[in-house]
């Protein structure tokens, strides 16, 4: 007699810089709600009053996020992040990998580093340094959308967010993540542009990599049915849905 399926695992899905969890709205449809949770940042959507200390590096990020999966008690989810939240997700895999069963990377690499200009100008300017951000994130055809509606955010935290990716670096030790891993990328994407994701194929020991036509940094917004299809292709192929 068959085994009975054991319930679907559940995804965690993790934002970038100056983002929310809002903006996995469609991947969180697409799974069900059941299936799925985006969470937020200290000091980013619903925790604009929860900002956090001043400084937080990658590492402590991945900490909170690794709280947050506790209070829900999940039995080793699949964590997905973009950009900075990539970065959060691959600390989660190389420290506490055997929490997790895979992992889905988005929009992001191994190493993060950011302009001094861009770090002067968050600094100085948080709300017009994010709105040309998210502007430059956006494929062509998006990136006037990209100036409306920009993710509450706490005083501060989106110059945190890019001195955390700044200093992130874990390019010789992506060997020692043995998770299975969807790596995706936007073939327009200027921010973490495309060999940022070739590196990550070819340095992570299980990774599969699909690359997103018309879509810049922030494929959820641009692409995002391609972005769930290439999850749910994923998903099935590793064995991960019910």
């Amino acid at each position: 007699m068959s085994k009975a399926p054991e319930k679907a695992t559940r995804v965690v899905f993790v934002h970038g810089s100056g983002d929310s969890a809002a903006c996995w709205q469609r991947q969180i449809a697409f799974l069900g709600a059941d299936r799925a949770l985006a969470v937020d940042l200290p000091g980013h959507g619903t925790r604009v009053e929860d900002a956090g200390p001043r400084e937080m590096s990658v590492r402590d990020y991945a900490l909170d996020v690794r709280a947050q999966m506790q209070a829900a008690g999940l039995a080793r989810p699949i964590v997905a992040g973009h950009s900075l939240g990539g970065a959060i997700v691959l600390q989660l895999a190389l420290e506490w990998g055997g929490e997790l069963s895979g992992i889905i990377l988005i929009g992001t690499g191994a190493r993060l580093r950011v302009l001094p200009s861009l770090l002067e100008a968050a600094q100085g300017d948080q709300r017009g340094t994010l709105q040309q951000v998210h502007g430059l994130s956006r494929h062509a055809a998006g990136a006037p959308k990209a100036a409306n509606g920009l993710p509450p955010l706490a005083a501060g935290v989106f110059y945190r967010d890019l001195a955390a990716c700044n200093v992130f670096d874990v390019m010789t030790e992506l060997e020692r993540i043995t998770l299975p891993a969807l790596v995706v990328c936007g073939e327009e994407d200027q921010m973490t542009p495309p060999k940022y994701a070739e590196y990550l194929r070819a340095h992570l020991p299980q990774a599969t990599l699909r690359m997103i036509p018309g879509a810049g940094h922030d494929i959820m917004r641009d692409q995002p049915e391609a972005l769930n299809q290439a999850i749910g292709a994923w998903l099935q192929a590793t064995g991960f849905s019910a």
